[in-house]
C-alpha cells in the first residue's frame, strides 16, 4: 500500500482561546457603540480587529504523511468431529481455497486463519465438551485492534455450542468492534438423524439399590425405536421406546466402584452418525452402612481387640453378643434367665439373617444356645452369597469344634486336633504374594524373606481342604485361609493371637489392615478380587490391569466401537499382576475379554456435546450473525461467495457475497507545518486598514 498525504488548517493561538474570546468581545462590542454613533470607517476598523484576531489565533497549513494500515480478516474453520461426516469436510476445504484466493486479492487486506481442532475429553470430565468456536474466534481477536478488524468467516455445520446469548444479554462480544460475523454452513438442509438424548444420568448410586437415569430418543420419522440398556459391558434390560417421549429406566447399582451404563438404540431409517445412537456415564457405587455380626464365645484378650476395630470404623454397624455360658457350666438356669434380654436367636440367625453383610465368629464353640438348625441356615446364607469370618482358637481342635456343626460344610481348613503352643511370624504364601488381600502388606518384607512382624504363639492345626491360605504360621502350616462358597465367601484365621498385633507385642503389625482388607474381600470389593480383569480411560489411553493367582497371564482381546478388535500385550508389574496400555483415538465403549474374564472402558464425555445433535444448522449463529448485519450462506447451495470491500454503516453481506468492513485505518508518518499568516504580512494588513479607517475619518 502507497503511503498518501492529507492537507488541513490548524491553529495554535498565541493566547489561550478564553483570553482570545474576551478579546474579541471587547472589540465587538467597540464595534458596535461605532456604528451607533454613526462614525465614520467602522468597517474598517471592525477589519483592523478581524486582522488582530487572526493573528493571534495562528492559522498554519498542516500536511500529514499517512501510512495506510492493513484491515484483519479473521477466517475460524471448524474441524471437530462432527465435520467428518458426509461431505462437510470437503465442502469447508474448498470453501478454504476459495477464501483465501479471494480474500488475498483484497488490497490493505490481512488475512488470520484459527482452525477448531477436533477435543477428546475423558470421561466424567468436567470441561465443557462440543464445538467451542465462538471461543477460538475471540482468543485469536485478543491480539487484533477492534479498529482493524474488516470482519469474521465462520466455517462450520453450525452445530456450535458456545454462541453467546445476544437477546438475553443486548450486547455483542466486545472484541468484535462492530465489525460482521459471517457464517459458511457446510452439510446440508433438512437432514435427518436419529439419536439419544440423555436427560438424567445418576452419578452415586448405593450398592445394591436402583438409581434412575432419564432420556428419550428423537427421530424426525416418528414411532417407536428399540433401545439396549448395558452396565459393564453386559446387557440387563432391552425395550422398544415412543420416539421423542422422556423415558425413565431403573439401573441397580452393581459394584462399589465405576459402573459403566451404556443406552443405546438402533440405527434408524435416516442416519448421519452412529456416534449419538449411544449415551454413555458412570455410576460410582458406594455402599450404605454394613452390618456386622460378631458373635463371641468365651472371653480373652483379643475380643475387645476385634470390637474395639469394628467399632473405630463409622460405616460400620456392629451387632455384638458374647455367649459368657458353656455346656460345662450349665447348671440348669433358664436360658431367659442368662442375660438382661432374651437372647434374639430366631431374630438373628432365621428372621434377619439375611441383612447382615458380614458373621464374624471370634472363638465361639457348639453348644446348646445356638442349634444346629441356625447353623445350617448359616451355611445356606454363605452360600446364597452371604460372608463369613471365623476366628479360632484352642477349642476348634475338640470335639466342641464349628467344623463339626452343619457350618462345616462351608468351612476351608478341617481341624487335626493339634494346637502348637510355640512363638512364629506370620508369613505371606506364595499365593498370597499373588492374592490382594496379603500382596505387599505393610512391612511384609521381600518375597522370600520373614516380614518384620510381630510372633505370634498359638496355632491350630488344620488341613486346607478348599480355598488358598495366603498366610502361613509355625512349621508353614496354614494361617490365614480364603475360600469361596457358591456365591458367598468365608475366612479362617486359624490362631487368636491377631491381638497381639495390636497391642505391638514383639513390634506387632498390621492387623488393622488385614481385617480391612480380609473383610472387604469378603464383600466382594472390585478392587480385591484375585481373578479380575480392570479398565480404565486416562485421556487418549486405556490402561488394562489383570489380576491372577496363576502364574501367567491370558491373552486379552479389545473390541474397539467400530468392532475393529485387537490383542493387548500385558507386561508383568509384580506378582499376580499384568499391566496394559493402548492408546485410542476414537470415543465410546471398549470391551475386554480375555477367554474367561470380561470389562469395559469408556472414552470421552459422557453424553457427549458434540454428537447430541449432528444435523448442519444455521439456527445457533443466526442472532449472532444478523447481530453484526452478517449473513449466512449454505455452501451446498452457494458453494463459492463473493467478497466486497463496504464502507461502516452499509449492507455487509447476501445472498452469495460476504462484505468486510473497510475500516481505512492509517499511522502518521510526518508532518509539514506552513504559517498562513507570515508576521510581515500581517503587519501589512493591519497598517492598511488602520490607515484606510485614519483616511475615512479625516473626510
Amino acid at each position: 500500500m502507497n503511503a498518501t498525504s492529507a492537507v488541513s488548517i490548524a491553529f495554535d493561538p498565541l493566547f489561550g482561546w478564553p483570553i482570545l474570546a474576551g478579546l474579541g468581545a471587547i472589540g465587538l462590542v467597540l464595534v458596535v457603540l461605532s456604528f451607533a454613533a454613526r462614525a465614520r470607517g467602522t468597517w474598517w476598523r471592525l477589519g483592523a480587529l478581524a486582522v488582530v484576531l487572526l493573528a493571534l489565533a495562528n492559522p498554519a497549513l498542516i500536511e500529514e504523511q499517512r501510512k495506510p494500515i492493513a484491515d484483519v480478516a479473521l477466517v475460524v474453520v471448524d474441524d471437530s468431529d462432527s465435520m467428518g461426516i458426509g461431505e462437510r469436510r470437503a465442502q469447508v476445504g474448498a470453501a478454504r481455497e476459495a477464501l483465501k484466493r479471494k480474500l488475498g486479492q483484497q488490497e490493505g487486506l490481512e488475512v488470520r486463519e484459527v482452525v477448531l481442532p477436533p477435543a477428546h475429553i475423558q470421561l466424567g470430565s468436567e470441561r465443557p465438551g462440543g464445538t467451542r468456536l465462538i471461543d477460538a474466534m475471540r482468543s485469536a481477536l485478543v491480539e487484533v485492534p477492534p479498529e482493524r478488524l474488516a470482519g469474521v468467516v465462520l466455517l462450520t455445520d453450525g452445530q456450535v455450542h458456545d454462541v453467546p446469548a445476544i437477546e438475553a444479554t443486548k450486547s455483542l462480544p466486545p472484541e468484535l468492534g462492530g465489525a460482521p460475523v459471517h457464517a459458511l454452513i457446510a452439510g446440508k438442509r433438512g437432514e435427518r438423524d436419529r439419536l439419544i438424548v440423555l436427560e438424567q444420568s445418576p452419578r452415586f448410586g448405593v450398592v445394591g439399590r436402583e438409581v434412575t437415569a432419564k432420556f428419550k430418543v428423537e427421530d424426525p420419522a416418528g414411532g417407536t425405536a428399540p433401545v439396549t440398556i448395558s452396565v459393564g459391558g453386559e446387557t440387563v434390560r432391552r425395550m422398544d421406546v415412543p420416539v421423542g417421549r422422556s423415558i425413565e429406566v431403573p439401573i441397580t447399582v452393581r459394584n462399589p466402584s465405576a459402573n459403566v451404563v451404556e443406552i443405546e438404540v438402533a440405527p434408524g431409517p435416516n442416519e448421519l452418525t452412529l456416534d449419538n445412537n449411544r449415551a454413555l456415564f458412570t455410576i460410582n457405587g458406594v455402599r450404605d452402612r454394613l452390618r456386622v455380626l460378631l458373635v463371641s464365645g468365651e472371653p480373652y484378650q483379643g475380643e475387645r481387640a476385634w470390637r474395639n476395630l469394628l467399632k473405630s470404623d463409622p460405616a460400620v454397624d456392629l451387632v455384638h453378643f458374647t455367649i459368657l455360658r458353656t455346656p460345662q457350666k450349665d447348671d440348669f438356669t433358664p436360658v431367659r434367665e442368662l442375660s438382661l434380654i432374651v437372647f434374639p436367636m430366631k431374630e438373628l440367625f432365621e428372621q434377619k439373617l439375611k441383612e447382615f453383610d458380614l458373621i464374624i465368629f471370634d472363638r465361639y464353640e457348639q453348644g446348646s444356645l445356638i442349634t444346629r438348625e441356625y447353623f445350617r441356615n448359616i451355611a445356606e446364607y454363605v452360600k446364597g452369597g452371604g460372608a463369613l469370618l471365623v476366628s479360632v482358637g484352642p477349642v476348634f481342635a475338640t470335639q466342641r469344634s464349628l467344623y463339626r456343626t452343619p457350618l462345616g460344610a462351608v468351612l476351608p481348613a478341617a481341624p487335626l486336633g493339634d494346637v502348637l503352643e510355640t512363638g512364629f511370624r506370620p508369613k505371606v504364601t506364595e499365593v498370597g504374594q499373588r492374592h490382594p488381600v496379603s500382596a505387599n502388606l505393610p512391612q511384609a518384607g521381600d518375597p522370600g524373606k520373614d516380614p518384620d512382624w510381630g510372633r505370634w504363639f498359638r496355632l491350630v492345626t488344620s488341613r486346607t481342604e478348599r480355598g488358598n491360605a495366603v498366610l502361613s504360621g509355625a512349621d508353614e502350616r496354614p494361617l490365614v485361609i480364603l475360600d469361596r462358597v457358591g456365591d458367598g465367601r468365608v475366612a479362617q484365621l486359624m490362631s487368636d493371637h491377631l491381638w497381639l498385633w495390636n497391642r505391638g507385642i514383639d513390634g506387632g503389625g498390621p492387623q488393622p489392615e488385614l481385617v480391612r482388607r480380609t473383610a472387604h474381600w469378603l464383600m466382594k470389593e472390585p478392587d480385591l478380587e484375585e481373578e479380575a480383569l480392570r479398565a480404565s480411560s486416562v485421556g487418549g489411553r486405556i490402561e488394562v490391569i489383570r489380576r491372577t493367582l496363576a502364574a501367567t497371564f491370558p491373552a486379552v482381546t479389545m473390541t474397539a466401537p467400530d468392532g475393529s478388535t485387537r490383542t493387548v500385550e500385558l507386561r508383568q508389574t509384580g506378582p499376580g499382576r499384568g499391566l496394559g496400555v493402548i492408546d485410542v483415538d476414537k470415543p465410546g465403549l471398549y470391551r475386554f475379554d480375555d477367554g474367561t474374564l470380561k470389562t469395559v472402558a469408556a472414552v470421552g464425555n459422557p453424553d457427549p456435546l458434540e454428537f447430541a445433535d449432528v444435523r448442519a444448522t444455521d439456527q445457533k449463529l443466526k442472532p449472532l450473525v444478523e447481530a453484526t448485519g452478517g449473513t449466512t450462506i449454505w455452501l451446498a447451495d452457494q458453494g463459492d461467495p463473493d467478497i466486497r470491500s463496504v464502507r461502516p454503516g452499509r449492507a455487509a453481506g447476501g445472498a452469495d457475497w460476504v462484505g468486510l468492513r473497510r475500516n481505512e485505518g492509517y499511522t502518521v508518518a510526518g508532518i509539514n507545518q506552513l504559517p498562513l499568516l507570515p508576521g510581515i504580512l500581517v503587519a501589512a494588513a493591519f497598517l492598511l486598514v488602520l490607515g484606510t479607517a485614519w483616511w475615512r475619518e479625516g473626510r
